[in-house]
């Protein structure tokens, strides 16, 4: 089964920093969450994008501030939040 964003965010979270810009690797990321390190880096590619993630040109990656955020709001329902750059068609 799948596992969703929210999931690896929350990993992310926990084995990173914002303030610190402490880093973690998708290769732990996919080993603790379970999953395929393919994956992740999917995951990881949707939330840089929404700025919830940092990848550093290394390959190592972080949660940003803002996604600490999102998470200290502790909700349990579902979040949307568009990519930057996104225009939609309404």
């Amino acid at each position: 089964m799948p596992i969703p964003r929210r999931a690896v965010l929350e990993q992310l979270a926990a084995e990173s920093d914002a303030t610190a810009r402490e880093t973690t690797t998708v290769v732990t990321l996919a080993a603790t969450l379970e999953i395929d390190e393919r994956a992740v880096e999917a995951h990881l590619q949707g939330l840089a994008a929404c700025e919830l993630a940092r990848i550093d040109a290394d390959g190592n990656t972080r949660v940003t501030i803002t996604g600490e955020e999102l998470l200290e709001l502790g909700t349990d329902e579902v979040v949307i939040v568009d990519a930057l750059g996104q225009v939609s068609g309404r």
